[in-house]
């Protein structure tokens, strides 16, 4: 029974159950409409809610990003350390991923979970290899002016860490873009050109063309992979990770569409 666990689990919590609720109901309603004089045209909108609610539960597995991953993006291998100095690499640089603006435990702005793990990678390659690290990362889009850059919110995590201080901070950019675009003119007034560039693998593709356009030679170092440990089963029902994983891959897959 205890083997049953996760299983249960995972269908009780919404994003399995309340599938499971609007399919019933479709079916409920399908059957209802089964008598009708209208049959075809009342069956058709049912039919469209039901496959948007296959389409959803599959989005939502973990088994299915995955998938979706290795297919529609390209792909790129972990970073070995060595490769640091077999490059020539000058300086570690990190891509921001978010900031979570009024964090109550620490009565003020922190680095969201996905910036975080990122600045973790960064501090780790740039200890193995004694190289500068630097943080890209401004307010965003959404952002508001009076609020700390995410560069800055990542240099106050550093020191939370004991991990290296920032040789440069990023502190202007809304987007991957301009990410590229600024930081490439801080890392160029000081001579370097070559950096091994830390953000997730399913970001690393179209960061690299960004990067590049801007003039830097990278060295990709990707953390974060879309992959589960989870059993083959558990992988095809639905859960809040799956469809989250599944929209950052096709986010970045149309990205890249039109990323010149």
């Amino acid at each position: 029974m205890l083997a049953l666990k996760p299983i249960l689990t995972t269908l009780a919590l919404p994003a399995a159950s309340g599938l499971l609720c609007v399919m019933a109901m479709l079916l409920w309603a399908w059957r209802r409409v089964s008598a009708s004089r209208h049959t075809v045209k009342a069956r058709l909108p049912l039919s469209l809610a039901g496959l948007s609610c296959v389409g959803l539960w599959l989005l939502s597995c973990q088994a299915v990003a995955i998938w979706l991953s290795l297919h529609l993006l390209p792909q790129v291998a972990p970073l070995q350390l060595e490769d640091l100095k077999r490059h020539n690499v000058q300086a570690i640089v990190v891509l921001g991923g978010g900031v979570e603006q009024h964090a109550a435990e620490y009565s003020g702005p922190v680095l969201s979970p996905d910036a975080m793990s990122r600045l973790l990678y960064g501090v780790y390659l740039a200890q193995a290899s004694k190289l500068p690290m630097a943080y890209s990362g401004g307010i965003g889009w959404a952002g508001h002016p009076e609020q700390m850059s995410e560069a800055q919110v990542a240099a106050v995590a550093l020191g939370y860490i004991g991990g290296p201080r920032l040789r440069w901070q990023e502190n202007q950019s809304r987007d991957t873009r301009e990410n590229a675009l600024f930081t490439a003119q801080l890392l160029k007034a000081d001579g370097v050109t070559r950096i091994a560039l830390v953000t997730h693998a399913w970001h690393m593709p179209r960061s690299i063309k960004q990067f590049e356009a801007a003039g830097l030679v990278v060295i990709p170092a990707p953390m974060g992979y879309v992959r589960s440990d989870m059993r083959p089963l558990l992988q095809w029902l639905p859960s809040g990770t799956g469809l989250r994983e599944s929209a950052w891959v096709l986010r970045e897959w149309l990205g890249l569409l039109l990323t010149t």
